[in-house]
């Protein structure tokens, strides 16, 4: 049996958070096949093997490249098949978590997602999940000989073996029904650094005063090489577009580092962020109660921090 490790890819380019998924399923101990769809970069790919696949399977297939979820559970239900594999680990994404509860339901796997950690298999195959939007975590025994599980951001860490991987050309069989899905339009995210893959984050509230006054978040964003992200009211309101909306209804953001400057802590917001390593709060009001899930608070005026701790990181490097 050998594990298969989907990889996602963004204009070609492997994602960060699938190397992630790709050294988990390495972790488990057995032969890892890596799997990417559409069209991707050769010099990508044959980086795969040096964070631990010995195949990679390439459905250079143009169909692929959009996103289609029906196809892409077909696909990765096939691959489990052809490759004899007993386990699929996929990174957290509104892509592949969703195509993986698919291919559960097609392969009568069991299934888990928000996983954190490698699973204990001293008395049979047990993972660790975030539940009740990170506030909680259970721990659910997989019984299915064969089992999809879904990580979340950090749940492995990002290590190098110095292998090599086999890159295998691979044509799926694929219908007309896999692809009943039109899509009629997508609004891509743009910047240096996208907010899913950022290991560090600058966001702004309303405590900011307007969208005129953004570039003094884009500013210390860009200093520390960070992607920059907004609460729900500041998109809501049109300052910022709505693919930079952190929270439970947005996107939910895992990086080292996240900075929140001028944003109250409403649960909504805490909700997609709380996974970050460490958070830092920017806020004049001293009872914000974001205050009380931060690892380092400034009470002060944004207007007044922020350029200050710009420059500073500036002179610093």
């Amino acid at each position: 049996m050998s594990t298969i490790a989907f990889i996602e890819t963004s204009e070609g380019k492997v994602k960060k958070s699938s190397l992630e998924a790709l050294c988990y399923a390495h972790a488990l101990g057995k032969p890892v096949t890596a799997l990417v769809l559409g069209p991707a970069d050769e010099s990508d790919l044959k980086s795969l093997g040096n964070y631990g696949a010995q195949k990679v399977l390439h459905a250079n297939d143009a169909r692929l490249g959009q996103g289609v979820l029906q196809a892409y559970a077909s696909v990765l239900a096939q691959a489990m098949k052809d490759e004899n594999a007993d386990v699929l680990i996929l990174a957290n994404s509104s892509l592949a978590t969703t195509a993986a509860a698919k291919v559960a339901v097609k392969l009568k796997a069991s299934f888990a997602s928000n996983v954190t950690e490698l699973p204990d298999t001293s008395n049979g195959f047990v993972v660790r999940k975030s539940i009740y939007t990170g506030k909680a975590f259970s721990w659910v025994e997989l019984k299915s000989d064969k089992k999809v599980i879904v990580i979340r951001k950090n749940a492995a860490e990002l290590k190098e073996t110095g292998g090599s991987a086999e890159i295998v050309s691979y044509s799926p069989t694929l219908t007309d029904a896999d692809f009943n899905t039109t899509i009629t339009g997508s609004e891509k995210a743009t910047g240096d650094v996208l907010l899913p893959e950022a290991e560090i984050v600058v966001s702004g509230g309303r405590g900011l005063k307007g969208p005129e006054h953004w570039g003094l978040i884009e500013d210390l964003a860009k200093s520390l090489h960070a992607a920059t992200g907004c609460s729900k009211p500041v998109s809501d309101m049109g300052w910022r577009p709505h693919h930079e909306h952190v929270g439970q209804t947005g996107i939910k953001v895992a990086p080292q580092l996240y900075i929140a400057v001028g944003i109250s802590g409403a649960i909504q917001h805490l909700a997609g962020v709380n996974s970050s390593k460490c958070i830092v709060v920017i806020n004049k009001d001293a009872e914000a109660p974001f205050f009380k899930a931060a690892d380092y608070g400034i009470v002060g005026d944004a207007f007044d921090v922020l350029p200050k701790l710009t420059e500073a990181i500036k002179q610093s490097k």
